[in-house]
């Protein structure tokens, strides 16, 4: 994939993310929310730190099971059933996510939710990536 990321200067300075990324390849690969589930099913982490890079290395292994690798999402949307909690971590999550996924950023979002589908799940990860 080839991945051009947009930052326009009038847009508040991006941390963590991209505005917008303009993406061109010849596979687009759509990977279903993950949480901190381990192989048998449960969830794991106490801690919203533990439970995001639980979180993101499951959306990681499914896109390398897919064929691809971090810089090549293109957009990830995280779900976060506290809002304050993500803001109160948000340091350690960007390291999180620095030494999982890297530095290229793809376009985000994080949206705060009721509950997930696991009742002591804190946060799902979903996005797309576009593959070369």
């Amino acid at each position: 994939m080839t991945a051009e990321r947009i930052n326009p200067p009038e847009l508040s300075p991006p941390t963590g993310f991209s505005h917008a990324v303009v993406a061109s390849g010849s596979r687009v690969v759509f990977l279903a929310g993950q949480t901190a589930l381990d192989a048998d099913g449960k969830v794991v982490g106490e801690s919203l730190p533990e439970q995001f890079e639980k979180a993101l290395t499951n959306l990681l292994t499914a896109l390398k099971a897919s064929g691809g690798g971090p810089s090549d999402l293109a957009r990830v949307t995280v779900y976060a059933t506290d809002i304050a909690a993500y803001r109160t971590h948000a340091a350690e999550l960007g390291l999180i996510w620095k030494e999982l996924a890297g530095r290229n950023y793809p376009a985000m979002a994080v949206v705060e939710v009721v509950r997930l589908w696991d009742d002591q799940a804190a946060v799902e990860l979903d996005g797309f990536a576009v593959l070369p």
